[in-house]
This record gives C-alpha cells, structure tokens and sequence, in this order.
C-alpha cells in the first residue's frame, strides 16, 4: 500500500495532515532536527500528539536527522530511546553508523535513514539494510532508472512534493562556511536563495542562480508506484497547515484517480516557487532553475488592465478582503498587491509598486480556500452497542472491548430511560474524533439519572481511546556503551589534486577533469569518486577504478563499492564523521573528519587513520544539475567558473563530467591552519599540492599565498 507522508512542523500543521488524510507524518523536536527554525515538539508535545495519530491510524517518523558531535552523543541517544518510549512508528537518522551502532544496541527500534546520508545506488541501499535501516529516503537527484533497482532491495520514500536543495543531499557547507550556520546541523542560513552573478554570457546579471523551483511530481507518482516505491514524501515542515492540507489532498485525489485541476490550483495558492518541476528523477527540465523568483508565486488568475488610474484584473473568479497577490512583468517579480474590490467580470488590486497594463496576477494567500482546507475533521467509524436493562449493570460495547456501569440499574417508577435519551448522550462524542454508528441498543424500562449516564460514556468514550491510541512499542531500556577512543598520533600527509599526479605527501588523491577515460599512471594514487553516482556509472568506470592504489569518497556508498573491488577506501569530509562511533563503525581504511569540528573537536576523534581538512580549497556544495539549463550547444564548456554574491564574494565553481556535466561550488576563501590529527590539503581547482606541503607550518606564509583566507571553523565552533 502506497503511504502518503506528510510535514509537521508543529501541532497545527500535525492535526492538518492528519485531517486531510495523511497516512503518516514526520517531524521535529526542539533538538537534533534539521529543520531547527520549525515549530517542533516536546517529549510532552510529542506523546499527546503520538496517541491521537495512533488512534486514527496515522503513523509518526520523528526526524533525529542532524550531525551529532561527540559531546552530544549521550543527550542524542537518551533522547532518542525517549521519543521511541513516547511512541514514535521510526525514527530518521542522517548518520548510517550511528544508526547501526543503535540498532546493534536497541534492535526493537525502528530507524530510517534520512535523505541527508546521500543514498543514491544499490550500493547505499545494500549498506543501509545491512546496517538495519528498515527504510531509506533516497536522495532527490536519484534517478527514476536506480529507484526501481533501490526498491528491490529495501523500502525506498521518495520527494514527490516541496522545496528542492540545490547541493546534493548532506554534502552542502556553503551556510557554514560563508554564514556559520550549518546546515548540516539544522540551522541553515538558506544561500542558495540569494541573488548571483555568474560569469557566462548570459548570466552576467544577478539573480537567483541556484534557487530551484519547487518540486510537484504531480501525475508522475503513478512512474513512482511502478517503480515500487512505498512512501510518497511532502516536504514543508517551514511551511503552513493550509499548504499542508492542500498537498496532502491532491496527492491522495491523485492515487484514487480522481485529483481534479482545483486541487492542483489550491495546492499553487498555498505555497508554489517557481511554478513547479518534476525534479531530477525524471530528468532535469525547463523549470528546475527558478532564477527570475525567489518564494512563493502562487497561481495565475489574470493580467492587469490600468482604467481610470486603477489596476483592474478580468477574471471569473471572485475574491475578499484578505486576499493577496504577487504581480509579474517579463517573467520577474516587480511587487506585491492587495484586494481592493470586486467589479463586474472581476477585481480590483492596491499596489505601492507602479503596475501596468499586461502585467500578470497570481494569487498568493486565498483566505476562503485557506478557511475550506483546514474544515475537515478526520474520524473513526465506531460501531456501538449499548444495553441498559434491569437486574444488570450498563454495557457499552465497542466491537470486542466492554464497559460496564458500577451497580446493577433498576426499573423505572416513573419515567424510563428511552432509546432516543441514550443515542442523545452517546452523540455527545467531546474532544475525541469518533464517529458513531449504532449496532444495537437495548433498554428494558430502567431508570438511569442523567449524570450517571452522561459519566458512563466519558468513562466509556475515555477508556476506548485510550484502548486504541495505545504505544505497543517495546520499551528501550538505556544498555549502550560508547567505543573507547585510543587516542593515537597520525603525522601523514593527504592530498586531493586536480593536475599533479606525484606529490611530496603520503597520499595523493587524483580528481580527474572526466571520469569516461582516466588516462593516467594511477601506481600508488586514490581515485576520487564525487558523493553522487548511479549504479550504471559505477559500472562504466569500474575499469578505470581498478587502474588506483584505492578510492576516495565523500559518500558512504563508496563501503561497499571499496568492499566489492577489494581495495582500500579514504571516507572523504561527506562522511561527516563527528563522533568516536563514527570513528569506530566506519569500516574504511582511512577517514577524513567533518570539516565543521573545530580543532578540539578533531583532537577528541584522534586515531592513527584520521585525518582533517587543514588547508586549501573548501567545497561547499555539489550540483548534480546544469546551473546553466542544459542548453549543451551553447555552452563554452570552461572548467571554472565564478559564482559572485551581492556582496562581491566570489566562489569559484569547477566541471567535471560522468556521464554529463556537474558542478562543484567553492567557498570564497581558502583554508589555512593546521591539524591536530592526521593533515589533509585539497587542491582540487589546481593550486600547487607541493607549494602548500611546504607552507604548512607557516600560516604567515599561507595567508600572504591565498590572500582571501579563513581558519574555517577550527577555532569557531558551528551553530
């Protein structure tokens, strides 16, 4: 059975979804969430919430899904072990070993594994299923070609609706780094939705570059289903009940086969960036780049007409006070604009911006479909059967479950208890969602005081929910144990080259211009592999892979790749490796730490394999699109670019290609400093690995080479 999982980011939101049909819904809590800024929920909050969804049928995964440092981890575990006592369905995870050194430790939990571990092959499914993830939550660049391979290994939630990151999943640093909130950890700052210029034709002026379009598979789920794929994800926790509820409707009309085109209009009314894309499991199209707007444009209605100095808008469609628009010229934003009243074949708007005629109305916020979304009450058809009869105490039945009064009733003198009396009380349903239906009633002429009866059914009603929106969870009993860190010193040199193939450093990771054909003397050299590829990718270049010493890897599918070719793996900063059971799970030969820790942080996860990004260039995001649209006739095909802010900071962007072009964005100031474990230097956009070898020592030096530098968050500890 297909489930449709819907956002909650906080109770409103929740009884939305759940009212509008959802079968299941996700959500925070005030810790450990990668949607921080959300509402989210306390333990308390959480098991009142948890009991009512049960009730109903719904179940509720609780998102746990940030970087967890090493000084967190006892505070993330009991927290963890609490919410599943609470009552949560799964929890979803970001870190893989965290999540089998949980499972190996409290086997009755449930855990799925958050969109932020990057699982985007059959190598990442295999892995997450041997290290007891029940689900996983595939990465939104994963093709529809791998899902279908992904699904016959585990169950597979997939994007279907909502916001799209720019970088690929758990691999963005650029809020990090260029604004010291990490993403990462559920603080981001949100860069991508700003404006900037990039130094292509075309491109020259800003705008909003890597701000994507919301994604809406719409009618393609039904490529989705066939695929295999169990759960259909809402994004939105940031976002409001009415959106909620209008997406949660259309995708359910959807799957019923009766989804009309209001429900996609009152879906585009509630929130809609960028008029919609079908997203990169299909392909990347026209519209995935929403460069001209940035936030919610809502739905066309009409264009403007200037009348007598008045902004008038000819449409079929009535609106009221309350109602707002956003007004476009040319395919950009120039304002907003607000009801001001109805005329004869339509309405007119008040604007502060200067309006034309020809410019376009969408509607952005409809207060009578707002008020229409949120009116639905979801409820439990409750078959009852009631007795009241002499010589016998009350019955209230449920099914299987009974109720009794507390004393044998009595027959009437004067008046006796009717049938029309008892369905009068039992109506009365108070705060719980039931929906009565009676099987039977049964009265023989007994008296029965109205507070006594009206008690009997606040018992009865209180009892029976309490009955179904019981947790049958197993309780977790707190038995872990962390890993003993045997602090060791590393004094090895690593470095990531994008041109020299033979360095003074220990080891030298090779980032080829094009995966298609490595033509190189690979002898004692690592290959590194970008954190995105699909199985046929891997296939096609495991030839060349197999001409290294070994690979590097920013993602964790490379264990079982590694594992297959029988060769050594470097885990790369993608692992974000934060924790010592990071440290002692991950099964690779050498591991580079999450370059959010700063220097302490580091020196706590010291062990003879470990290393940490100490100098040279920082990545900050991967792109698996074309921030130029595809449009591969035209395109110069440079390998870098510039990407520059409103602020004049500049970060270098670098093409590579597998089997078509992707991109890599570069933090606007190198790194120096150094490390207290294991020194590792990236030199991937072609500065000199052996000029940096021999500053490393000297940050006077390292600072008069780069000019634009920043210690990255050795002595500044990440939100």
């Amino acid at each position: 059975m297909c489930e449709i999982l819907a956002p909650a980011g906080g109770i409103d939101s929740a009884y939305a979804a759940i009212n509008a049909g959802a079968d299941a819904i996700y959500l925070g809590l005030s810790q450990f969430s990668a949607r921080s800024s959300a509402e989210n929920f306390d333990i308390e909050g959480f098991s009142r919430l948890s009991r009512y969804a049960r009730a109903l049928g719904v179940k509720i995964y609780v998102a746990m899904n940030t970087l967890v440092k090493d000084s967190e981890l006892e505070g993330f575990l009991n927290t963890l072990i609490e919410v599943w006592n609470a009552g949560a369905d799964a929890i979803i995870l970001a870190d893989i070993f965290l999540g089998k050194f949980i499972k190996e430790n409290y086997p009755e939990i449930k855990l799925h594994l958050s969109t932020q571990a990057g699982v985007c092959n059959v190598y990442g499914a295999v892995l997450a299923k041997e290290y007891g993830f029940d689900r996983v939550i595939l990465a939104r660049e994963t093709p529809i070609e791998e899902i279908r391979l992904i699904t016959k290994i585990i169950k597979t939630e997939v994007f279907v609706q909502g916001a799209l990151c720019t970088c690929f999943s758990g691999q963005c640093y650029m809020s990090s780094f260029a604004g010291g909130n990490s993403g990462n950890r559920g603080k981001c700052k949100q860069p991508c939705r700003k404006l900037y210029s990039i130094d292509r034709k075309g491109f020259e002026d800003l705008a909003y570059r890597l701000s994507l379009a919301d994604l809406s598979v719409g009618e393609k789920i039904f490529d989705l289903v066939e695929a295999g794929v169990l759960s259909f994800k809402i994004e939105g926790r940031m976002r409001r009940p009415e959106y909620v509820a209008a997406a949660v409707k259309y995708y359910k009309n959807l799957l019923k086969h009766s989804a009309s085109p209001s429900d996609l209009g009152s879906l585009k009314r509630t929130y809609n960036r960028g008029n919609y894309t079908k997203g990169l499991a299909f392909g990347q199209d026209k519209s995935f780049v929403s460069s001209a707007v940035q936030g919610h444009i809502g739905e066309f209605v009409g264009t403007i007409k200037v009348e007598n100095g008045k902004y008038c808008c000819y449409s079929v469609e009535r609106f009221g006070k309350g109602d707002s628009f956003k007004i476009l010229r040319g395919g950009k934003e120039i304002g907003g604009a607000d009801f001001a009243q109805n005329i004869p074949h339509g309405f007119i708007l008040c604007s502060k911006s200067r309006l034309r005629s020809g410019d376009k109305v969408f509607v952005t916020t409809d207060t009578t479909l707002n008020s229409a979304l949120l009116v639905d009450r979801k409820k439990i058809k409750v078959a009852l059967s009631l007795r009241f009869c002499k010589g016998a105490r009350a019955e209230v039945r449920f099914g299987t479950f009974k109720i009794y009064g507390d004393s044998a009733l009595q027959a009437a003198e004067n008046r006796p208890l009717t049938e029309d009396e008892i369905k009068s009380c039992f109506n009365k349903v108070d705060k719980y969602p039931f929906d009565i239906e009676y099987v039977s009633i049964e009265t023989d002429g007994v008296f029965v005081p109205s507070a006594e009866i009206n008690a009997l059914r606040r018992k009865a009603f209180a009892e029976f929910f309490d009955y179904i929106s019981a947790n049958k969870n197993v309780q977790a009993v707190a038995r872990h144990s962390f890993p003993n860190m045997k602090s060791a010193k590393n004094n090895l040199i690593a470095v990531i080259s994008s041109q020299s193939l033979k360095t003074a450093a220990d080891f030298t990771i090779y980032k080829p211009q094009s995966y298609l054909s490595v033509d190189c003397d690979a002898k004692d050299l690592f290959l590194y592999l970008p954190p995105f590829m699909t199985s046929a990718e891997i296939e096609q270049i495991k030839p060349e892979i197999k001409k290294f010493s070994g690979i590097y890897c920013d993602g964790s599918w490379a264990i079982g790749l590694a594992r297959e070719l029988r060769i050594p793996l470097f885990a790369g900063t993608g692992f974000n490796i934060s924790n010592r059971v990071d440290v002692a799970v991950c099964p690779s030969s050498y591991m580079v730490l999450s370059k959010e820790l700063t220097y302490s942080e580091q020196k706590e996860l010291s062990v003879e394999n470990a290393f940490a990004l100490s100098s040279g260039n920082v990545k900050v995001m991967d792109l698996i699109y074309c921030p130029f649209g595809r449009r591969c006739a035209e395109c110069d095909r440079r390998r870098t670019y510039t990407l520059t802010d409103e602020n004049g900071r500049r970060f270098p962007i670098r093409r590579y290609n597998v089997a078509d072009c992707r991109f890599e964005v570069y933090n606007c100031a190198n790194l120096i400093g150094s490390s207290p474990v294991g020194t590792f230097i990236d030199c991937s956009l072609g500065v000199s690995p052996d000029k940096l070898l021999d500053i490393r020592s000297d940050e006077q030096m390292q600072k008069e080479y780069f000019k634009n530098y920043t210690r990255g968050h050795g002595n500044s500890p990440v939100l």
